[in-house]
């Protein structure tokens, strides 16, 4: 059975893919800083975790050793904080990546899985968006991650290290009770009874793809010989803010919406979705949770861990 390192695992992807990891039988070690994530989120699962940061390369060094798979997710997420953080975003998401890279080479890992995102990287461009497409960032996280990628590139082509780049599209699910992005945020919203805010006037359109999807594209990768590749992993459909809204309306009959109004925000694409032709073609990709199945299942989850979540 193979070893695997999972940074930030403790975070809302990284805990979905340690329990499924776990439920393999895997030998799973983690890093994580627990800026966000907690450590009781995974206690439960046989883990070797370690507290520590990506942009200390000491630390990435000793818990490198003895692993077969990186999974890379440990990153500076948040668009907008980006953009008003930009050194810092920086520092975690090109730098760190940097240092994680380092860090599989000097200890012999066999091949490394990074989480990189497809909107923030391509830009303002015709949807849908795919891997040909000439990377456009509008935000300094969307450089960040195109800089992860380089890197990844890099090393695979100076050293031979199995890299493989992932570009996410919106994640939610389950386990998602820290995150900003927009469903988690509504979830949260609606369970304090808050109102739901729209930036700008809710035709911008993303592409949801429910956690569990993303986690079979991560094994999938990791099972696969595609040394030097990018995917985008995402549904392949278009949503906008509005129709989302619409969609969790309709699961949510009993409850009340306060939706509100605020200007567009810098940094946001306008349109995005992604084609995941490539990913169904070399790595079998193909997500089974439609849009109302995955909200329902993350609201039975957010409902059900009130407690977590305050």
């Amino acid at each position: 059975m193979k070893s695997y390192l999972v940074t930030g695992g403790c975070g809302f992807i990284g805990v979905n893919l340690v329990s499924r990891l776990a439920g393999r039988g895997a030998r799973i070690r983690v890093l994580d800083d627990l800026s966000l994530g907690r450590r009781d989120d995974i206690q439960r699962f046989d883990v070797d975790l370690h507290v520590g940061d990506i942009r200390d390369a000491v630390a990435l060094q000793e818990v490198c050793q003895g692993i077969d798979v990186v999974v890379h997710l440990a990153a500076h997420t948040r668009v907008i904080e980006s953009v008003s953080q930009p050194e810092l975003n920086f520092q975690i998401n090109a730098a760190g990546t940097l240092n994680v890279l380092q860090a599989c080479r000097l200890a012999g890992v066999q091949k490394v899985i990074f989480a990189s995102t497809g909107g923030a990287i391509l830009g303002e461009q015709e949807p849908p968006v795919h891997e040909g497409m000439v990377p456009k960032p509008v935000s300094p996280y969307g450089a960040g991650k195109l800089a992860g990628e380089a890197y990844c590139s890099a090393f695979f082509g100076s050293f031979g290290l199995n890299t493989v780049a992932l570009r996410f599209s919106n994640v939610y699910g389950p386990r998602s009770y820290h995150k900003g992005s927009v469903v988690a945020q509504y979830f949260k919203n609606l369970m304090k009874g808050e109102p739901l805010v729209i930036y700008g006037d809710g035709q911008q359109t993303r592409d949801f793809i429910y956690v569990d999807d993303l986690v079979d594209a991560i094994l999938l990768a990791d099972e696969a010989d595609t040394p030097g590749e990018v995917f985008q992993i995402a549904s392949g459909r278009e949503t906008s803010i509005l129709d989302l809204l619409a969609t969790m309306q309709q699961v949510l009959p009993h409850l009340t919406f306060d939706i509100r109004h605020l200007p567009a925000r810098a940094g946001e694409i306008l349109r995005n979705y992604a084609s995941i032709e490539k990913a169904h073609r070399m790595l079998g990709f193909e997500p089974k949770t439609p849009l109302d199945e995955g909200l329902r299942r993350t609201w039975d989850w957010f409902d059900s861990n009130r407690l977590k979540i305050s």
